[in-house]
């Protein structure tokens, strides 16, 4: 369950307090998700002693220093990174991160933007960049980016990850749409056998 705080944009933004109360209350063995923009491990670390998620989603860099000091100051927290596919030069991006965290996330922001795109951009990116990624990258990789019941069959048989993130394909006016989500999962549970 991804749970998203402060971010330069994008919808489903939450406060911190409900992240950890939203938190406290989902059941194991469902993996809580707090999505967070802060790049610094000190600051990630204030953030998870509020939310007390089960895993860390970075969507923004995160250097390779900090990464280390989450591994060694949170042992039993999940991290995933988002690498943002640009093009082939992703590739490379995921494998330098891969050995440091438990998983990836391929989304379609831009974090070279003045005003950071960091995930829900509605956008997708060449799968076969994914693809590359997911084959070279020893890690399980997420997909994110764009996805949404008319393309998400097609998404899972040219990426063939290990889980999906979905955002602004399940949102109608940026709320939450229950038709759309159905939708969405109706074509995951009809699909020929996509998974890694």
């Amino acid at each position: 369950m991804g749970l998203v705080s402060a971010m330069p944009s994008g919808p489903g933004v939450i406060a911190d307090e409900l992240i950890a109360e939203i938190a406290a209350g989902v059941p194991p063995p469902i993996a809580t998700f707090l999505l967070t923009s802060r790049q610094d491990a000190a600051g990630i670390l204030e953030q998870h002693r509020v939310c007390r998620t089960t895993t860390l989603q970075l969507v923004d860099h995160v250097s390779h220093s900090d990464l280390r000091t989450l591994r060694a100051r949170l042992p039993g927290i999940k991290l995933v990174q988002v690498v943002h596919v640009s093009g082939p030069e992703s590739v490379e991006e995921a494998r330098s991160v891969a050995g440091l965290v438990d998983a990836l996330l391929l989304d379609s922001g831009n974090q070279k933007l003045a005003v950071k795109e960091l995930g829900g951009t509605g956008r997708t990116h060449d799968w076969r960049v994914s693809r590359q990624i997911r084959e070279t990258a020893g890690v399980p990789v997420f997909l994110a980016g764009g996805l949404r019941e008319s393309n998400v069959v097609e998404a899972m048989q040219a990426v063939r990850p290990f889980g999906l993130d979905v955002c602004s394909g399940i949102r109608t006016n940026g709320k939450l749409d229950a038709v759309k989500l159905e939708g969405f999962v109706a074509q995951i549970h009809g699909a020929p056998e996509a998974a890694s």
